[in-house]
């Protein structure tokens, strides 16, 4: 799965401890609502960094992309 980059954003720095980058499945049927997970610049999330509930959602998530939840969008993070 290729995720789409939103590049509608400026560049300001983040913390070093925070993720700089969130994918995020936005849900097709509730507007505003959606999951969100730490991730890269490519969209690559660290699944052996995520709890088990927000491991088992991440799957789940793609799993139901086109169905449940729009195509995710890498999005920057800002402190």
């Amino acid at each position: 799965m290729n995720p789409s980059v939103d590049t509608r954003r400026d560049s300001r720095p983040t913390a070093p401890s925070q993720a700089p980058y969130l994918l995020r499945f936005e849900s097709l049927f509730h507007s505003g609502r959606g999951l969100s997970f730490p991730c890269d610049a490519g969209g690559q999330v660290a699944l052996d960094q995520l709890s088990e509930q927000a491991r088992d959602n991440y799957l789940f998530a793609r799993a139901v992309v086109g169905h449940e939840y729009a195509t995710p969008v890498v999005q920057r993070c800002y402190g």
